[in-house]
């Protein structure tokens, strides 16, 4: 179980609960709190460069303090250094098929986006607003825009064949179909 919570803990960047942990994992949550307060320690005894942040009763998994220096010049030169391949490939399904959720864009992509979709963020070229259906969808910025010098997503190149090809649109719906199948 305190695998599983690490894992949760690691792909998510947003704090967890304890009762959202214990919910996740299927366990009591005072089974949760000893299992988190262990791997904390664990972290804490280990050297390691991660470190299990309590704050306002919700566990997220952040940074060990002595490598702070490092981190913050890591992070400086992700936001201002150039886009990778993956982030512009992220990128253009969002400018082209947003806003969409996680799950679509991985559907799409085929790989996991989570860290993606965080860098983009952190650069302000693309933010999250929730669902109809309770699902975080993304969609691009302001800045983004601004970034490519246009002032409106509908001036991308062949934007309207791309917005509504058939194949994106077939593999989306049933993407829907699989999250929610009584719609």
């Amino acid at each position: 179980m305190k695998s599983k919570i690490e894992s949760l803990l690691f792909v998510s960047g947003n704090a967890f609960s304890l009762e959202k942990i214990s919910s996740l994992v299927g366990i009591k949550k005072d089974e949760a709190g000893n299992l988190l307060d262990e791997l904390k320690k664990d972290y804490e005894n280990g050297k390691r460069g991660l470190r299990i942040a309590v704050v306002d009763n919700k566990y997220q998994m952040t940074t060990a303090p002595e490598n702070a220096g490092l981190v913050q010049e890591f992070l400086k030169e992700e936001i201002i250094g150039e886009l990778t391949r993956p982030q512009l490939e992220t990128l253009t399904v969002i400018a082209y098929r947003g806003p969409i959720a996680k799950i679509e864009l991985e559907q799409i992509r085929g790989v996991n986006c989570s860290l993606i979709l965080r860098n983009l963020m952190i650069r302000g070229l693309v933010e999250s607003k929730s669902g109809e259906d309770n699902l975080e969808r993304y969609l691009i910025t302001h800045d983004f825009l601004k970034y490519l010098g246009i002032t409106d997503v509908k001036e991308l190149p062949d934007y309207e064949k791309l917005n509504k090809d058939k194949n994106l649109t077939d593999l989306l719906e049933r993407t829907k179909e699989e999250i929610n199948p009584n719609h």
